[in-house]
């Protein structure tokens, strides 16, 4: 199983490669609906933070959903069942790296799903995908 990693965010210019990429799975141009973002620190003098879920092992944007619209996912993290998602937000309240960013359009949370398809477009190798062992579920 493997998952998103942040390599080295010094690296990152702020292109947005990788959000442009991660908006284009769904067929659609723009920024809106990418699972990661990609923040300034001050500009190319201070550098730039890629803000991305981290998989967490017992995740807690899991527990505080009322209606276990999110399952966990192996590896780490969660995948959202978008037909259980009421939109109340709290999963984005309960992410302690803010990587749960909300669609407004569709009311609903946009939460990476480690697919790995923005890696292809770092030019500057600050993403990569990493195998890593599945975790056990907590129950």
């Amino acid at each position: 199983m493997a998952r998103l990693v942040v390599m080295d965010a010094d690296r990152c210019v702020g292109c947005q490669l990788c959000m442009f990429a991660c908006n284009r799975r769904f067929g659609e141009g723009g920024l809106e609906k990418a699972a990661l973002k990609v923040k300034s620190t001050g500009g190319f003098e201070r550098g730039f933070v890629v803000v991305v879920c981290r998989a967490c092992p017992d995740p807690p944007c899991l527990k505080v959903c009322p209606v276990d619209a999110l399952d966990y996912r192996k590896g780490g993290g969660v995948i959202l069942n978008v037909n259980k998602c009421i939109g109340c937000g709290r999963c984005v309240d309960a992410c302690p790296v803010n990587a749960v960013f909300w669609d407004k359009n569709a009311n609903k949370p946009d939460i990476c799903v480690h697919c790995g398809y923005c890696v292809s477009y770092c030019p500057y190798d600050v993403l990569a995908m990493k195998e890593v062992e599945p975790f056990e579920v907590a129950n």
